[in-house]
């Protein structure tokens, strides 16, 4: 849905927009705009956005009974009132409700952090390293949204033009220098950011990823790179040189490139000290200095991200010292390798892999910390391709040594098929162990564990829906796992968990 945003004058819409056509009128002056004509106002602007809600272009006779006095489209429309004509709607509705929040971001340094995996962990790691600089910092991500002050539970990754633009008001009214932006692939197609311009450039990776949305690899990647054109002109890029996908649009980047990598050669490095089931401690090495850096996060993959937002906070200005203490700081994120620790004898982990790229870095990560087996608990979420289901089982069945195929906690159409296409994944289908409820198939898995395993609960992180005798209740994987292991002889009460 789209709310409608308003601020305290008038607007010309001729001076936003200028090689807009104009028909019924030689400008349009406004006070507030609306992208939904079910919640349009008397006296919005309704802009016809052609986006996940529909087409408002089919629904502009509703958006003018309800009161528009103009409307914004991509094709004359035969009404009574004034119309003004742009190639994209989707942009001009970026621009104008950054112009009606008068244009927060201009007050702030701002970041975008985009990519196929890593962007919530990176996002918050930057965001981490700017508060141990004792600057203000706001962030928008996929676990929520923050002006500083207050913080609120996310319903997607990336806001909505209006709320992305109330939020940006948010942090800049509160006084943040620094505002953080998590960047879906679905945000940028849909011009989500349009009105923006970033003093930096995240791209954790680019894989492949998301084809149902896009159509193809290559406008999925044009997606993901349409971040890289909002830059400001003393703007800057970092990149993963470990990563193919990312080397291949490097040539064709016209500002300026912080590289990062571990086995490439690159600006900014890691060097591996120690792993453990519970923590990592790296070398972080920039130019001619190094720090040593211990996180409680697992992982390559964590590694990479800990060097993108450390890459982000040294061309800030931020010195290595404090940037290592930022990265040490974020002991966690919600469903992003989150380990469950409740005294027992063996390692739990909850991550929100839901597609094979992801479940295979997450599996190959607690093998080289594993002394014994490594035993997965996954399923096929909803809104995951059907092309991806054989895959994660290819990919479970490689990896781990035990493997126990489940459901959701959202319900979706034909779960018995959707497990059977999983198993067509499989070279020895009996090998998987099928149990269709997920909170049972948890707690099965952690019954088999023994000293020394790790448990790897992936698909759906923190997040989880399901139905019941009193109607919606909140399921979450971390909250299953972590019940059973205080109800069972595995764990001590005297134990803390994350809450």
């Amino acid at each position: 849905m789209q709310p409608t945003l308003e601020r305290g004058g008038r607007v010309s819409l001729r001076e936003l927009i200028p090689q807009g056509r104009f028909f019924g009128t030689s400008d349009i002056q406004f006070e507030a705009c609306c992208g939904d004509a079910y919640r349009c106002e008397p006296g919005d602007l309704f802009v016809a956005v052609d986006g996940q809600d529909g087409d408002g272009h089919e629904l502009y006779r509703e958006a003018v009974e309800r009161g528009a006095s103009a409307i914004i489209a991509e094709r004359p429309l035969p009404v009574s009132i004034p119309v003004c004509v742009v190639p994209d709607t989707r942009e001009a509705y970026g621009q104008i409700c950054q112009l009606l929040a008068g244009r927060p971001a201009d007050t702030m340094h701002v970041v975008g952090v985009t990519g196929t995996n890593g962007k919530t962990t990176t996002s918050m790691l930057i965001a981490s390293i700017l508060d141990a600089a004792e600057t203000r910092v706001g962030v928008i991500s996929t676990i929520g949204r923050s002006d500083s002050t207050h913080t609120k539970p996310a319903t997607r990754t990336t806001p909505a033009p209006p709320e992305m633009a109330s939020w940006l008001k948010r942090m800049s009214t509160n006084g943040c220098s620094h505002a953080v932006l998590e960047l879906s692939s679905h945000a940028l197609a849909q011009q989500y950011t349009a009105g923006l311009q970033f003093d930096a450039a995240v791209l954790t990776n680019l894989r492949r990823d998301h084809i149902d949305l896009h159509g193809s690899v290559m406008n999925y990647r044009k997606a993901k790179t349409r971040l890289f054109e909002q830059l400001k002109p003393n703007g800057f890029c970092v990149l993963n040189a470990d990563d193919p996908g990312s080397q291949a649009i490097l040539p064709k980047l016209n500002a300026p490139v912080i590289t990062v990598g571990q086995r490439e050669r690159a600006e900014i490095m890691a060097t591996v000290i120690e792993r453990h089931t519970s923590e990592q401690t790296f070398l972080l090495m920039a130019g001619n200095e190094s720090v040593p850096v211990r996180t409680q996060m697992i992982g390559d993959h964590h590694i990479s991200n800990c060097l993108e937002a450390a890459a982000v906070g040294l061309v800030m200005g931020i010195d290595l010292a404090t940037v290592a203490r930022g990265l040490e700081a974020l002991a966690r994120v919600p469903g992003r390798m989150e380990r469950v620790e409740c005294g027992q004898r063996f390692s739990v982990y909850i991550d929100s892999a839901d597609n094979p790229d992801r479940l295979a870095i997450a599996l190959k990560a607690l093998r080289k910390v594993t002394s014994g087996r490594v035993l997965c608990v996954f399923g096929t979420p909803a809104h995951r391709p059907v092309e991806d289901r054989p895959m994660l089982g290819r990919v479970v069945e490689r990896a781990a040594d035990l493997g126990v195929l489940t459901g959701g906690h959202i319900p979706q159409a034909e779960p018995l098929r959707a497990l059977h296409d999983v198993l067509d994944g499989y070279d020895r289908p009996a090998r998987a162990h099928l149990i269709p409820t997920r909170s049972q198939a948890i707690q099965w898995t952690l019954e088999q564990a023994k000293p020394g395993d790790s448990v790897l609960i992936a698909g759906e992180g923190r997040l989880g829906v399901a139905s019941g005798m009193d109607g919606l209740a909140t399921l979450d994987d971390y909250d299953i796992a972590r019940g059973w292991l205080y109800e069972t002889a595995h764990a001590e009460p005297t134990y803390s968990c994350f809450n």
